[in-house]
């Protein structure tokens, strides 16, 4: 892996959307997009033994976990966890506004303690060896001025020891919006994150945050930032993401140009998981998308969304749900 290139475009971290099964899914796509884990605790690890969360197919590289935390030697220790399973990078979540995460004193509360935040990320660089320590982060939160506090963040973070930064380009709101809401409401400051390209040059700035086309992407990359980071567009309209992300972005060639050859290339996968007692379901869920926008999509994505709970429910469900696509 080649961190500053495979992070040009990556897949955000997205709770109960980004799982194993999506990022096999993701990976079948593009071989190059760096892929997030879903968020996982510190405290699930190191107090919680769950170590299931750190689950992943050796497939699915090159792929990142972000952690939640704000306890320096906490995060220190799931950070070992992390790398003695092989992660290629441990992202550390200053960025997520829910009530949840507020509670534990971590996500976007954190912009709030930038000593904190350099604290922790100082005892997760020393735990973690070669591999990269790498932090996802908002423009501010509630009342805090952007242009003053992101710099301010960014410098602190940065002389503790961090090179590259994902930057969701909206401010978070902690009280009054929803998480849902966070997503929409606060308005979208694409250009702040550029002045901090220029203000930082040494630093690997991606940037997140509304952004849905390759077209999108490769639009900022070309305006200088190094990396673009897609969430729900990387979800929900997938082949229109990343099929061509390995030409277009990295210059490569791409695995499959057809998502009806990603469909077909998940069987084998599908057949395995449901071998080792898993649910069609758990899979199928992340190919509702695939489709989207074209004809027959519609067919395909009721077929999956009405049988692949059944019992009886196998890999052949993919073929069945294929046969009206144009």
């Amino acid at each position: 892996m080649n961190p500053d290139q495979n992070a040009r475009l990556s897949v955000a971290p997205m709770m109960d959307w980004t799982d194993r099964h999506c990022r096999f899914f993701h990976r079948v796509m593009s071989r190059e997009t760096l892929l997030y884990t879903e968020m996982v605790t510190a405290p699930a690890l190191v107090r919680g033994g769950a170590m299931h969360l750190l689950d992943y197919n050796p497939e699915e590289h090159p792929v990142a976990l972000q952690l939640g935390g704000s306890d320096p030697a906490e995060l220190a220790e799931a950070t070992r966890m992390a790398v003695d399973q092989g992660y290629d990078e441990v992202n550390l979540n200053c960025g997520c506004p829910s009530d949840r995460v507020q509670s534990g004193t971590f996500g976007a509360v954190l912009m709030k303690s930038p000593e904190l935040v350099a604290d922790c990320v100082s005892a997760m660089i020393r735990a973690a060896g070669d591999t990269e320590i790498t932090v996802k982060c908002r423009i501010g939160v509630d009342d805090q001025d952007p242009e003053e506090v992101l710099p301010d963040f960014l410098d602190r973070v940065a002389q503790a020891g961090v090179r590259r930064f994902t930057i969701h380009a909206r401010k978070a709101w902690l009280q009054g919006l929803s998480p849902k809401e966070n997503r929409d409401i606060p308005p979208l400051d694409y250009d702040l994150v550029h002045r901090m390209k220029a203000r930082f040059p040494q630093l690997h700035l991606s940037i997140n945050g509304g952004i849905a086309s390759l077209d999108e992407a490769e639009a900022h990359l070309a305006r200088g930032l190094d990396g673009v980071m897609i969430g729900r567009a990387a979800y929900h309209t997938p082949a229109d993401v990343l099929l061509a992300a390995d030409s277009r972005i990295f210059g490569g060639r791409n695995p499959h140009h057809d998502p009806r050859d990603v469909a077909l290339a998940m069987i084998s996968y599908i057949e395995r998981h449901l071998g080792q007692g898993g649910k069609l379901a758990q899979v199928t869920r992340h190919m509702l998308g695939l489709f989207a926008g074209r004809p027959g999509a519609r067919h395909f994505k009721r077929v999956l969304s009405e049988n692949a709970h059944r019992p009886d429910a196998s890999a052949r469900l993919i073929e069945e749900a294929m046969a009206a696509l144009a």
